[in-house]
């Protein structure tokens, strides 16, 4: 009876022993520095894309076990998420549900982003293979959120493409493969065009289209063969069998067959099947006996506490009295808490009224003025690039300051619409801050650069006070950074004549690869009043009517830079006096990249380019944009044609050799993007710059998606369209004599 009794105990206490047992297991490895398993994965991926297995299998199992010794937490889930989709390969759904599972365990107890994300990927393939295919997509957008790794990126269109054949959604399909076959992973590039080939091979031959599949399979059989890809040899070789047989072509038919039946029977793919069976299962039983050995050492444990369990149930049964008198306090108080419940309900249901009317009022504003600023953005191109022209052309002097009027005016509604959108998109949820390399001190000199002319106007001084303990490669997001700091520095320079604005950057602190950074842009200008300065940061907020109508501006630039701070969570600090001036502080976290060598160029230095001789289809539908474009190619001895609508785009680009085509989006019958995905199927090399007034819904993703080069938003400044039509002709052409 007494040993009955102790038993219960322990079986009621030990889970929770075990759980702050793990947690303290985790916060030391968290603590414990790692090596790189990059080798192990990058040689593993090598394996498993020319399908030896075996050698993959045991190449991770290396990898789990430095991760162990390490106490590398991500590492071992890494190498549980790739052993999953290795048995996947091998079609053993439950080991792979079986090492999914552990990397759940592990999930639970790190912050873990990219961890979460092949997750979620993983989950969506097992949801695809059940035919589960809309949860399926769900889960791979979910995934998409959680990560913007290029190689991790490519490989979710691939799947998507895959679930949307199933769908039939072929237009979709194409879209996704079209954009691998020409990708430029620093992994998988070949193994992705082989796929995406293949993909496309599989689509076209559904579809009954046995020319585009038999060509599509001949060109995944070319890369497969050339890089030992072993299954889609395979797999290419009996596409082909079977759509050669439908085309009539029975020899290139009978010969594949006879490929497919010499792959089949040789000796090598018997062997190899049964060593990556072999070895698979002798890792997989070996890792399920390692466990079977730690549950008999906690076992040996349990017992060895025996001793102790007199104590534990003295301390239970009093536990359990002290359980009991609280119960019948809970029983009391749950009663007056079922009245107050009631009164919360209504109350909830009165404020959830109120929130959907605002949630609705939101959406409304959003859609409102991301439409307004969208449609006003066509005709201020036609008056910025009127300006532009006809200053070029040699006005007579007292046209020039109303021309120069005209453009000023031209570019205040430009920014002031862009600031409206900037806000609107930070509302509205779809600006999210990226995650890549940059230096930081180059951004900062260019940013002081584009402002040193109304620094002159004002007789105003631009110092840096840049730290040089800082390190020179950081990962961030340099264009929100930039528009922080464009904002600060043009606002201290506006209200400081005859001054100084500092502009200082200092070194925080720094552990490993995660620096502080301390940023401060300080004046000497008009300064802000104490009861202006709880208001400043709210939208078009400038002090007082009287400092709006001599210094000008919208009062929308404090709020931006707050928004923007608000997405890296970090807060902007201001001290300020009248007559004395102002100082705008914050902190940012990001990640360093030390062992990075310092002559990598960061940003591209604007050229000049020698633009005679080019000829330039423009696809453009409003007439005046047609002209404005086209003369501002013609003065730069660059002969252009035009194409009214994007069907006419795509005849044009068959029947002409163009150096470079500048492609509308929003336009009727076809849009943009779809007459450059009909482009790219016969014309893969010439550069296509998508022009385009883009809007709150727009995703430049799907404009390179689609097969655009590079992206220019309309109204835009002249420097900026010569700048990237240079780059993507002359650039490129570069790029290529030297391969």
């Amino acid at each position: 009876m007494k040993t009955s009794y102790l038993h219960r105990i322990v079986n009621y206490f030990f889970p929770l022993c075990f759980v702050l047992l793990a947690g303290v297991t985790l916060s030391a490895q968290d603590s414990v520095s790692t090596v790189s398993l990059d080798p192990f994965f990058d040689e593993a991926r090598t394996y498993r894309n020319q399908s030896r297995i075996d050698l993959a299998i045991e190449t991770l199992d290396k990898a789990a076990e430095e991760a162990e010794k390490n106490e590398d937490v991500k590492g071992l889930i890494d190498c549980y998420h790739e052993l999953a989709l290795l048995y996947l390969k091998l079609e053993k759904e439950s080991d792979t549900q079986f090492y999914w599972d552990r990397a759940s365990v592990l999930l639970k107890d790190v912050a873990y982003p990219y961890g979460d994300a092949i997750h979620k990927y993983i989950e969506a393939v097992l949801l695809y293979q059940a035919d589960q295919n809309f949860q399926s997509l769900f889960m791979l957008n979910e995934a998409k959120q959680l990560n913007n790794d290029r190689n991790f990126i490519n490989n979710i269109l691939l799947t998507e493409a895959y679930v949307y054949i199933k769908l039939e959604k072929y237009d979709s399909a194409t879209k996704n493969l079209n954009s691998l076959v020409v990708n430029s992973d620093i992994h998988e590039k070949d193994y992705l065009s082989t796929q995406a080939y293949l993909g496309l091979a599989k689509l076209y031959q559904k579809t009954n289209n046995y020319p585009e599949s038999s060509k599509n399979a001949e060109n995944a059989l070319a890369l497969a063969k050339e890089n030992g890809f072993f299954l889609e040899v395979k797999e290419a070789n009996e596409i082909l069998s079977d759509v050669y047989a439908k085309m009539g072509l029975y020899e290139n038919a009978w010969a594949s067959s006879q490929n497919l039946l010499s792959i089949k029977d040789s000796l090598f793919t018997i062997d190899k099947l049964k060593t990556e069976a072999k070895t698979a299962d002798k890792i997989r039983d070996d890792y399920k006996t390692e466990l079977i050995i730690k549950q008999d050492h906690t076992i040996e444990e349990l017992k060895e506490s025996q001793n102790r369990s007199e104590l534990t149930a003295i301390l239970a049964s009093a536990f359990l009295i002290i359980i009991s008198l609280l119960a019948v306090s809970l029983y009391r108080n749950n009663q007056i808490k079922l009245k107050t419940n009631d009164l919360l309900q209504t109350k909830n249901q009165e404020l959830q009224k109120a929130k959907d009317s605002a949630v609705q009022a939101m959406e409304a504003k959003t859609n409102f003025l991301s439409t307004v600023s969208h449609e006003l953005r066509t005709p201020l191109y036609a008056v910025t690039g009127l300006t532009h022209l006809l200053l070029e052309e040699n006005p007579a002097e007292h046209q020039k300051e109303h021309l120069k009027a005209l453009k000023f005016s031209g570019d205040y509604l430009l920014n002031f619409i862009n600031d409206i959108l900037h806000i609107n998109k930070i509302d509205a949820d779809k600006l999210e801050p990226l995650n890549m390399e940059f230096n930081l001190k180059k951004i900062l000199n260019e940013v002081m650069d584009s402002l040193q002319q109304s620094a002159k106007e004002n007789n105003t001084k631009l110092i840096l006070d840049y730290d040089s303990n800082i390190p020179s490669h950081l990962m961030s997001d340099p264009l929100k950074l930039s528009q922080i700091f464009i904002n600060l520095i043009g606002n201290a320079i506006k209200f400081t004549k005859n001054g100084t604005v500092n502009v200082i950057c200092k070194l925080g602190k720094k552990e490993g690869e995660d620096v502080t950074i301390y940023f401060e842009v300080k004046d000497n200008g008009i300064g802000i009043s104490k009861e202006k300065q709880q208001s400043i940061f709210d939208g078009f907020e400038q002090g007082s009517i009287q400092i709006n109508r001599e210094y000008g501006g919208t009062g929308l630039g404090l709020t931006i830079v707050k928004s923007l701070l608000g997405l890296f969570e970090s807060n902007i600090r201001l001290e300020s006096k009248l007559g004395i001036g102002s100082s705008f502080s914050f902190e940012i976290n990001m990640k360093s990249k030390d062992d990075l060598v310092d002559d990598i160029a960061f940003e591209i230095t604007p050229r000049d380019y020698d633009f005679k001789g080019l000829h330039i289809l423009i696809v453009e539908d409003n007439k005046i944009n047609q002209v404005i474009t086209k003369k501002m190619l013609t003065k730069k001895e660059i002969t252009s044609d035009i194409a009214s609508n994007g069907e006419e785009a795509v005849n044009l680009a068959k029947e002409n050799t163009y150096d470079a085509i500048l492609m509308d989006i929003h336009m009727p019958g076809i849009s943009g993007e779809e007459a450059t995905l009909q482009i790219r199927k016969f014309d893969k090399e010439t550069p296509i710059i998508a022009l385009t007034a883009i809007s709150l819904d727009d995703s430049l993703e799907s404009f390179y998606a689609a097969g655009c080069n590079d992206v220019v938003t309309k109204p835009f400044k002249p420097e900026v369209f010569y700048q990237k039509i240079g780059e993507n002709i002359f650039d490129k052409n570069t790029k290529k004599s030297r391969s």
